[in-house]
């Protein structure tokens, strides 16, 4: 057994880094200001994005997003139940509907025709998940959304420097990312809102910081303009400069990390490949690049005759983490009662929620952290 605890997640900070971060603290400026401009013109030039916005989480994102797209009572939001919370809780924090859909088996990621199938007059936005570091089949996502005129919000908390058929993802469209310690590159926490389109980007600007009519750092006065007017009820989610300095170091250095992660999931890969009773996700047949910010598995619980709980913690007592990506949502005792779905109605959704685990995953690790993750699960299945 391990002597010491392998954390499923651990950011990846150089000590350089830490400098950049002292740095504006030591500056006297350590709120929106000038490293949140420059986060923003970078993130662009990585992504290729016309615009990006950041803010204090995804969820930040989110619910600013869904203000500036007038989200109401009535209205409804095609969405994975295969995701984290954040997304159906702000949908019903507005008081609108989350329409659960499905998701393929073995890539986690909902297809095309789910979506298709889900839409109703009523459906205000169609929000997708870039699940584990996999790509969602985009063009035919989009055209979806293009035919029934319906918006089409991308969920790329997971894919920060992946590609769809050579494009970076946050290059068009309207794309959410998270800077979650456990996520690609962090700020500690924080978000970024990517899109094409320059009105909504004015408006989540405006809305992230009390709907003011100007930004939080103004970058003709270097600081906030005297005579900004309220233009309409905000809120208050602008990325501190302390954070997002980190993000500007961090997206010097997310390739080398993504390609570290590849590496390490390829050994994975290699090292299951005798192990039938863990099951990696599948990859899709699509030209696609991975991000690889996850390495999932679902537990063969009828072949083993443990739970996946049961076997996570038998893990956890040998000293090795896990996750948990996701239990389904629609599973969850709020939204059993407030948006019940009929048992069965998402299959994949729901055997991989009883299946499901991430293993250790991040750049950080060696490849004998990989051996004794390996390794210990072998001998839990063998006792």
């Amino acid at each position: 057994m391990r002597e010491t605890f392998l954390p499923f997640s651990k950011p990846s900070i150089e000590e350089w880094e830490i400098s950049e971060v002292a740095k504006v603290l030591r500056s006297g400026w350590i709120t929106t200001g000038p490293k949140n401009a420059e986060f923003e013109k970078a993130f662009c030039a990585y992504t290729g994005a016309k615009y990006a916005i950041p803010l204090t989480s995804e969820t930040a994102v989110m619910q600013v997003l869904f203000r500036a797209l007038d989200l109401k009572p009535g209205d409804e939001v095609i969405t994975p139940s295969m995701t984290w919370v954040s997304l159906p809780n702000i949908v019903s924090l507005y008081g609108a509907k989350p329409v659960f859909v499905d998701c393929d088996r073995d890539t986690l990621m909902v297809t095309p025709e789910a979506i298709e199938a889900a839409i109703t007059p009523n459906t205000k936005a169609i929000v997708p998940v870039h699940f584990a570091g996999g790509v969602l089949e985009l063009d035919r996502i989009r055209a979806i959304a293009e035919k029934h005129g319906v918006v089409l919000i991308e969920d790329a908390a997971h894919a920060l420097g992946a590609e769809f058929k050579g494009e970076r993802i946050g290059k068009h469209g309207n794309v959410m990312f998270s800077f979650h310690p456990i996520k690609n590159i962090t700020t500690g926490e924080g978000g970024m809102f990517a899109t094409d389109d320059a009105a909504l980007a004015d408006r989540v600007r405006s809305l992230k910081f009390h709907g003011l009519g100007v930004d939080a750092y103004d970058r003709q006065t270097m600081g906030r303009a005297p005579q900004a007017q309220v233009v309409e009820p905000g809120f208050k989610f602008n990325m501190p400069d302390m954070q997002a300095v980190l993000g500007v170091t961090q997206l010097t250095r997310v390739d080398r990390m993504n390609a570290e992660r590849g590496r390490l999931a390829r050994l994975y890969r290699a090292r299951l490949a005798d192990i039938p009773e863990l099951i990696p996700l599948a990859q899709p047949a699509y030209d696609y690049k991975d991000s690889y910010h996850l390495f999932v598995v679902r537990l063969d619980i009828e072949k083993v005759g443990i739970t996946r709980d049961d076997f996570m913690a038998e893990l956890k007592k040998r000293n090795i983490g896990t996750g948990l990506h996701f239990r389904c949502v629609h599973g969850q005792k709020y939204y059993r009662e407030a948006c019940p779905v009929p048992a069965g109605a998402l299959p994949n959704t729901e055997w991989n929620s009883e299946r499901i685990f991430s293993l250790p995953f991040f750049p950080g690790m060696s490849d004998a952290d990989v051996d004794d993750v390996i390794d210990t699960c072998k001998e839990i299945l063998t006792r």
